[in-house]
């Protein structure tokens, strides 16, 4: 690789060191959301992602090898319980993002400097460039007092993750999206700002704001970050449309699922899973609590849960053993799961869950999120309050029994389904008051079995299911007394 001497630089990108960053400006809680409303006035620029090629083609090994260096981070040995790092554009992560500290009413940008970065074999600094970031990751004492973990990192377009105590990165959510799955393409809005919030000393809460723009739509974002058992985001959004959005995604998340126990078509691997999120839960706003398999089709699925003020939905992780997954290096069982819990009522609308062909684990093919009846009108401000748990499960217990595991088989010329069930429903229960209640589209459901499961200490649940070329709609349940003590399993086979 040439080195930086070797490469020219546009001008656009380097400036004096008089002229490196402005001065801090007042800092309020309206002034994002004031930017994203003038913003929307105005029509769309593009983000600012002019780069040297010696980053622009960074491969992506490469590119990881540009480390920011730790002791240089944000509020590095001030004593105090959050740490900012950044990270260098290059590769795919082109756009230029300004980040900027916000302490004492006051914004001040951040800004770059090469020196704050480690470069790895043969990538070059540009020591008279300012070339902004890509992002930025926080880092609090989660799992040790004595060490900085990584909680949470918002790099990309406008996608964000983040872990609680003990697990590894996984699944990730998204500001904002528009015409996800439609067939002129789906538009990516971006965050292109962000505004950090000096924590005070003994804080346990961060919080970030966000600025949002796309062709159809700015926004403005307020994220109060709370790192623990449970990583807590609660998100305060505002929405200003330049034009309407008949298929906007709202509380987006993205995740992925290769193969497991209910879906191993064509899966050759050593591993008996393969999945960030194993499932879709809704707790909708007639009280029913659904659970939705997630699988890895042959074509292109999209399901619709028509709801009124949902109180939640999520894509979670419920298989937490390792010997689910038998993967020394990825650990899936680490994955956190993602509930959305709704702050007020959200109206009409559905979850929308996608789930998309893929061949490699390297992609997210799952999508799931909520879209209202009524599209966003131009020219509007749309506001909507939530909350995001990152975690290993629901943030909260509920009553009834949960299915944990599906598996599906052949059986003769039809498939034989094997659900297991955990909760503290089942403790205790009569076996001869419980009985499973299925029932299939368009197809015939036969040998019905609910029996405890010793090695669990919860119940299984079976069927067997006539099968065709046609997809099949499956629902199950378990009663006891005809009283339900589950939630409902709902399926679609897919030939």
């Amino acid at each position: 690789m040439q080195s930086a001497a070797a490469i020219p630089v546009a001008a656009s990108l380097v400036r004096s060191a008089a002229a490196a960053a402005p001065a801090a400006q007042p800092f309020n809680a309206a002034y994002v959301r004031d930017l994203a409303r003038n913003l929307a006035a105005k029509p769309y620029a593009a983000p600012d992602n002019q780069l040297p090629d010696a980053l622009a083609k960074l491969d992506y090994d490469a590119y990881r090898s540009i480390r920011f260096l730790p002791d240089h981070a944000l509020w590095r040995g001030e004593n105090l319980p959050f740490q900012a790092q950044f990270f260098h554009r290059g590769s795919i992560y082109k756009d230029r993002v300004d980040i900027y500290e916000v302490a004492d009413g006051q914004a001040k940008p951040v800004p770059y400097r090469p020196e704050d970065f480690a470069f790895g074999p043969g990538v070059a600094a540009f020591p008279a460039a300012d070339l902004g970031f890509a992002g930025f990751r926080i880092h609090a004492p989660m799992n040790r007092p004595d060490y900085y973990d990584e909680v949470c990192v918002f790099l990309g377009a406008s996608y964000f993750r983040a872990v609680s105590k003990g697990e590894l990165y996984g699944l990730s959510a998204r500001g904002l999206s528009i015409d996800t799955g439609e067939a002129k393409g789906e538009e990516f809005p971006v965050f292109k700002a962000f505004w950090l919030e000096k924590p005070t000393g003994g804080a346990t809460a961060m919080v970030v704001h966000a600025l949002l723009d796309s062709k159809s739509a700015t926004g403005s974002y307020r994220f109060t970050i709370r790192p623990g058992e449970t990583t807590v985001f609660d998100v305060e959004a505002s929405l200003y449309p330049r034009v309407e959005i008949g298929h906007a995604g709202l509380a987006p998340m993205t995740s992925m699922f290769f193969f497991g126990p209910n879906d191993r078509n064509e899966a050759d691997d050593f591993r008996p899973a393969v999945h960030d999120s194993d499932g879709l839960a809704i707790f909708n706003g007639k009280g029913e609590q659904l659970w939705r398999p997630l699988s890895n089709p042959r074509d292109l699925q999209v399901s619709v849960f028509n709801d009124l003020n949902p109180r939640g939905f999520g894509l979670m992780q419920r298989e937490r053993k390792y010997t689910a997954y038998q993967d020394l290096e990825s650990h899936f069982e680490q994955r956190p799961s993602l509930w959305i819990e709704p702050i007020g009522d959200w109206g009409e609308g559905s979850v929308v869950l996608f789930e998309i062909p893929t061949k490699q684990e390297i992609h997210d093919n799952i999508a799931a999120f909520w879209r209202p009846k009524t599209p966003l009108a131009a020219k509007g401000e749309h506001n909507m309050t939530y909350r995001l748990h990152w975690g290993p499960d629901r943030p909260k217990p509920h009553a009834l029994a949960r299915f944990t595991r599906t598996g599906v088989g052949a059986r003769g010329e039809g498939r034989l389904f094997v659900l297991e069930l955990e909760g503290d429903a089942l403790k205790g229960i009569d076996p001869a008051t419980v009985k499973g209640m299925v029932s299939a589209a368009k197809s015939e459901v036969t040998n019905i079995v609910a029996q405890p499961n010793p090695e669990t200490g919860g119940w299984r649940l079976s069927f067997q299911c006539a099968v065709s070329d046609a997809p099949v709609e499956l629902r199950a349940e378990l009663v006891a007394n005809d009283k339900l003590i589950s939630e409902s399993w709902i399926y679609r086979w897919t030939p």
